[in-house]
C-alpha cells in the first residue's frame, strides 16, 4: 500500500551478499516506505572452541558492508549489524528491541545440501520465535555464482604445520575467493587443555592470516571423523583437505578416514600426505 511504512528484518551471514537475496530485497523495496535491518549472526560451533574468533566477525562484517553498499546503490534504505548470537536468538533480540517494530522477516541460507542452518532447522525455529510475523526463506546458491567464495575444511593435527599442507592451502587460496576452517582434533580426550594442538593451530592461523588468507580454526572432537562431520553439519563446507602422515604411521588412515569422509559428506576430499616432522618422531 502506497505510503505504508514497513520494517523488514533480514537474517543472513555467508549469503548476505548473494544475488538471489539482493534481488528479493530490491523487489520488496519497490513499495513505498520500506526499511531493512540486516543482521548477520555469528553462531559459534557446538563442538570444541574457537581460536581467533575475531576472524568470523571480520568476515561477516566484510560481507555485510558489501551487501549494504549494493543495496544503497540500488536506492534501498538499509542498515545492518553483526550479532554475536546464533540466528534464532538474534531474531528474538531484534524483535524485542528494534524500532519501528518488525513487520516481516527474510531469512537467507545456502541450499539444503550445504546449509548448516537448514540442517539444524533454523528457519523453522525462527518461524516459531517470530509468532505472527511472516517469515520468508530465500535460498542463495553461491557455489553457482562465479564470484562466490568457497569454504574449505582442513582437518589436521600433528601435520598442521607441515610444509606440504601449508603449501597446498596457499595454492588453493590463489585459485579464487576462499575461506578456510581448520579443525584440529584433540590428541587426548581426557585432558582439559590441549597446549600442543592449540600451539600448532595458533601458529598456522597467524602465519596464513599474515599472508592475507582468510582462516579461522578450532580444537575439536578427538575422533577426526566426528570432528569433520560436526563441522560439515554446523558450517557451509564445499570441499575438504585432510592431512595425515603416510599410511604406515597414520592411525587416521588405518581407520580409513579419507574414504569415509568422501562417502559420508558427498564432498570433494583431498588427501595431503605430510612429511615426517621432528615433533612427530619424538
Amino acid at each position: 500500500m502506497s505510503g505504508e511504512q514497513r520494517h523488514v528484518l533480514v537474517v543472513a551471514n555467508e549469503t548476505i551478499a548473494g544475488e538471489e537475496l539482493l534481488l528479493r530485497l530490491r523487489e520488496l523495496a519497490a513499495g513505498d516506505g520500506v526499511t531493512f535491518t540486516v543482521v548477520a549472526p555469528i553462531n559459534e560451533p557446538r563442538e570444541g572452541y574457537v581460536v581467533y574468533e575475531d576472524t568470523r566477525r571480520a568476515a561477516a562484517g566484510r560481507r555485510l558492508e558489501k551487501s549494504m553498499a549494493r543495496l544503497r546503490e540500488a536506492g534501498v534504505h538499509a542498515h545492518g549489524f553483526v550479532a554475536d548470537d546464533e540466528p534464532v536468538q538474534a531474531v528474538r533480540d531484534a524483535l524485542a528491541s528494534l524500532e519501528p517494530p518488525v513487520d516481516a522477516i527474510v531469512v537467507s541460507t545456502h541450499p539444503e545440501a550445504r546449509s548448516g542452518w537448514q540442517r539444524r532447522h533454523v528457519v523453522e525455529q525462527i518461524r516459531r520465535a517470530a509468532g505472527e510475523t511472516p517469515v520468508e526463506h530465500v535460498v542463495v546458491d553461491l557455489a553457482a555464482a562465479a564470484e562466490g567464495e568457497q569454504n574449505v575444511l582442513v582437518v589436521a593435527n600433528e601435520t598442521l604445520l607441515g610444509a606440504r599442507l601449508l603449501a597446498r592451502i596457499r595454492e588453493r587460496a590463489a585459485q579464487g575467493p576462499v575461506g578456510f576452517l581448520i579443525v584440529a582434533p584433540q590428541s587426548d580426550p581426557s585432558a582439559q587443555a590441549h597446549p600442543d594442538a592449540e600451539r600448532r593451530l595458533r601458529q598456522a592461523i597467524v602465519l596464513l592470516r599474515s599472508e592475507g588468507i582468510e582462516v579461522h580454526g578450532q580444537i575439536a572432537h578427538p575422533d577426526p571423523y566426528a570432528a569433520a562431520m560436526h563441522a560439515v553439519r554446523d558450517e557451509r563446507v564445499d570441499e575438504l583437505i585432510v592431512s595425515t602422515f603416510e599410511s604406515l604411521k597414520s592411525g587416521w588412515l588405518r581407520r580409513d578416514l579419507v574414504e569415509r569422509l568422501r562417502r559420508d559428506t558427498g564432498l570433494p576430499v583431498e588427501h595431503v600426505v605430510a612429511e615426517e616432522t621432528a615433533e612427530a618422531r619424538a
